[in-house]
């Protein structure tokens, strides 16, 4: 019993890390606004590819992500503060949004809402710059262990993180219009900006964390 409460919490830990990053909130209202001339089942179906790629994508990074680093040189130091910096970036413009002047798509209405699904969706909205780096990130801690069946473990509980969390940004986005209007613009927007909060603290972590390498 012990073992199964110590990797669920490993395995909520790597939840909070990335659904904060991700914020299915804030992109259900663009969701909504790009598939809003398709019928409900054609709605869904976009939500469920843009989340299985979102989960690809990750899935790819955490398990090449070592590979990656030593291909490049990237120390595990510079990766933690550079990915810190990155989703600390991410918070500060949830927190503090630039203003932004509302221009109506004249193209995106026109397209297949499967098409939409990858871009810009899966990426850059779900699986952007501030998750890949988180993955990228755990990536590497769980390449620290010694031991093959830790690593074997700490993939596996991170690969669980990252459907789990997929499976979270699904529900929203497949309920989208629900959770729009139960939400609200103000609602949004607090949502928004508590997520914001969350990924500045998370960033400082890796930022820290990072420093204390050195």
């Amino acid at each position: 019993m012990e073992l199964v409460g110590n990797l669920l919490g490993y395995v909520t830990m790597v939840v909070v890390g990335i659904v904060p990053i991700v914020n299915p909130f804030s992109t259900a209202p663009a969701f909504i606004a790009m598939t809003s001339h398709v019928t409900g089942d054609e709605r869904r179906q976009t939500a469920t590819l843009a989340c299985a790629y979102m989960s690809g994508l990750l899935l790819v990074f955490l398990l090449l992500g070592t590979m990656i680093m030593q291909f490049f040189g990237i120390s595990l130091q510079s990766l933690r503060i550079a990915g810190g910096l990155v989703i600390a970036y991410m918070g500060f413009r949830m927190l503090f949004p630039p203003e932004v002047h509302a221009s109506a798509p004249t193209t995106s209405s026109n397209r297949d809402p499967r098409s939409l699904a990858f871009t810009p969706l899966a990426l850059p909205m779900l699986a952007g710059p501030g998750s890949i780096s988180v993955v990228l990130g755990m990536a590497a801690k769980v390449s620290e262990q010694e031991l093959l069946a830790h690593k074997l473990a700490g993939y596996s509980v991170v690969a669980v993180g990252i459907l789990l969390s997929s499976f979270i940004c699904w529900l929203v986005l497949w309920s989208s219009g629900a959770v729009v209007r139960f939400l609200g613009k103000n609602g949004i927007d607090a949502t928004t900006k508590l997520m914001g909060f969350l990924l500045i603290c998370i960033g400082m972590e890796f930022v820290l964390s990072g420093a204390e390498m050195g």
